[in-house]
């Protein structure tokens, strides 16, 4: 947890200030137990009204002033925590960003949804707590024992006793939840999964009518994180009875032994009712910082798991180097021995891919389901680094650009179209935020989505919601498309982005891609053979391994398994005319 506490930089004030004002509370809060014992030894012993009521007044006023120096603090505690939430939260979504698809793969998604919402939400209301309450609590206890101390220092002794006992069950409440609070975040992941899977995939579950089946595995999830709160619950529940006993059978030996003072001469029966109220105010002193104790507890767990995710470094780091130039005569993307495995696979995903693309080619990328075709058109777009061999573009180590010049280099449409909520313009200048409304237009024509854009109400300023729901899969792949075309990227890959599209928009998609991106080189990952025919070479995978890698016509003569991929989707007559 300490090593969240830099996120507090900048409001090292307001986090020096809301203790100092609680402690400032709790000096008038120690005085009162004073003031009622001169009112019960001086005013009601002598009937002396007038000083009766000044005493009263006095307790007004320490109320008041005490007051008013509590709301202080907790205004700068707030303050403080939500400035180190806010902190916490941009740098965790900062450090997110900067993973790898390995260290996201391996971490998964519900696990970050959980960890940026809830686990930071308990440490922030874990700082808050903190600055309002952990140096309060002992300050008053402590204080409680110098008054009490100053009283009867022979009767201190069972406040010394008592709030030794306290502080023992409060450590061994603590001990014993700390692993448990921290399990059930974990189980708060499951639970966050099993609710994105079910609403992402409603349409799927409830297509194959397994609705009862996801409410059973969700109840149980669900149950077995109520039973390890409950749990946490139990154990926690025994702060109170447990410290309540405690100091009640410290009053008890407090009243014998001071009634006995009291009819010695030794004490005063305001003294005694003193020392009564310092035990009150050690026990509410000690259950609030039983609750606070409850509160870090919560906070420490989910402090660790911050901290996992902030320690976790990407094996992908941002060279940050200066703009590179292309090397003269280059191929714009070279594969040379390359061989990758995902992380935890038993097998690599490719194997020895060597090929070439020059500038202003089209490639086709062709093979059947998981031969390592998004994993290929990963590596070019450097989603993941090689395990063997070397990617290259434009005659430079991929590995040595900034991030940012071949991010401007490379446009990627991906296998699920995914649109953001805003605007159509909004969505065309995510990779060109000057981009002119001519040259979304131009991209939209290429992409054969000039049509049905115009047609909507407003056009470029019509609304995409909540993941482009409010336009079909077609739509979706189309308008992605132009989105990646509106900067013009000198290499332009197309994941499998036009499976939604009937043969004809296809076709003219293709066709547009070829007359009006001269220059851009262009690699069409597809399962359909006539999508990548007309490519100027072919790559064909077969389970990792580059099986082919020539044109339409020479492949059919030379490689088995694209001809196979062929001869499945294509007529006789067709491969006939080809050969």
């Amino acid at each position: 947890m300490h090593k969240l506490m830099r996120y507090i930089r900048g409001y090292e004030k307001q986090a020096l200030l809301a203790p100092l004002f609680k402690m400032l509370e709790a000096c008038f809060e120690l005085f009162v137990p004073l003031v009622v014992a001169s009112i019960i030894d001086t005013g009601i012993k002598n009937a002396d009204s007038v000083y009766i009521w000044q005493r009263c007044g006095l307790l007004v006023l320490l109320a008041v002033v005490g007051l008013i120096c509590s709301l202080t603090a907790q205004y700068f505690s707030a303050q403080a925590a939500l400035g180190f939430g806010t902190a916490l939260r941009k740098d965790l979504f900062r450090h997110i960003n900067t993973l790898s698809y390995s260290e996201l793969d391996g971490i998964g998604t519900p696990t970050l949804v959980t960890r940026m919402t809830s686990d930071i939400n308990q440490v922030q209301n874990g700082v808050n707590l903190t600055l309002r309450l952990l140096l309060r609590s002992p300050f008053i206890v402590i204080g409680a024992l110098i008054m009490a101390c100053s009283i009867s220092p022979h009767l201190t002794l069972l406040f010394l006793g008592a709030t030794a006992v306290i502080s023992l069950i409060i450590w061994g409440i603590m001990r014993a939840t700390v692993p448990i609070y921290h399990e059930a975040q974990t189980t708060l992941d499951r639970v966050t999964l099993l609710t994105r899977e079910n609403y992402v995939g409603a349409r799927v579950v409830r297509a194959f009518a397994r609705q009862a089946d996801e409410l059973d595995a969700f109840v149980q999830t669900n149950d077995h994180l109520k039973k390890i709160q409950f749990s946490a619950g139990r154990i926690s529940a025994l702060m109170n009875p447990l410290t309540y006993l405690v100091v009640n059978l410290a009053v008890i030996a407090l009243l014998l032994a001071g009634g006995k003072d009291v009819s010695t001469g030794t004490l005063t029966q305001g003294e005694v009712i003193a020392l009564i109220n310092y035990m009150s105010q050690i026990l509410l002193s000690l259950l609030r910082l039983a609750d606070l104790v409850i509160s870090i507890t919560r906070a420490l767990a989910s402090g660790v798991r911050l901290n996992e995710i902030l320690n976790t470094r990407t094996t992908m780091p941002d060279p940050a180097a200066a703009e590179l130039p292309a090397v003269a005569g280059a191929p714009a993307v070279d594969f040379r021995d390359v061989t990758f495995t995902y992380r935890g696979a038993g097998a690599p995903s490719l194997t020895d891919i060597s090929f070439a693309a020059q500038p202003g080619e089209t490639v086709g990328v062709i093979g059947g389901t998981g031969s390592g075709k998004t994993t290929l058109i990963d590596l070019v777009a450097r989603f993941y680094d090689p395990e063997q061999g070397a990617v290259q573009l434009f005659g430079q180590d991929i590995r040595s650009y900034a991030f940012g010049q071949l991010r401007r280099m490379i446009g990627i449409v991906p296998q699920q179209a995914v649109l953001f909520t805003g605007t159509i313009r909004d969505n065309m200048r995510w990779a060109a935020p000057d981009a002119t409304d001519e040259e979304i237009w131009a991209a939209l024509e290429i992409a054969q989505a000039a049509d049905f854009v115009r047609g909507k109400p407003g056009q470029l300023d019509a609304p995409v919601e909540t993941a482009g729901r409010n336009f079909s899969g077609g739509q979706r792949q189309r308008l992605t498309i132009a989105r990646a075309l509106v900067p013009r990227p000198r290499i332009l890959i197309l994941d499998d982005s036009a499976s939604a599209l009937d043969f004809a928009t296809d076709a003219a998609l293709r066709k547009a891609l070829k007359e009006q991106t001269a220059g851009m080189t262009v690699f069409i990952v597809s399962q359909r053979a006539a999508s990548v025919q007309r490519a100027d070479h072919i790559l064909v995978l077969d389970d990792g391994a580059l099986a082919g890698d020539a044109d339409h016509a020479t492949l059919l003569r030379t490689c088995p398994v694209y001809k196979e991929i062929c001869l499945s989707q294509l007529s006789k007559e067709e491969v006939a005319k080809t050969l």
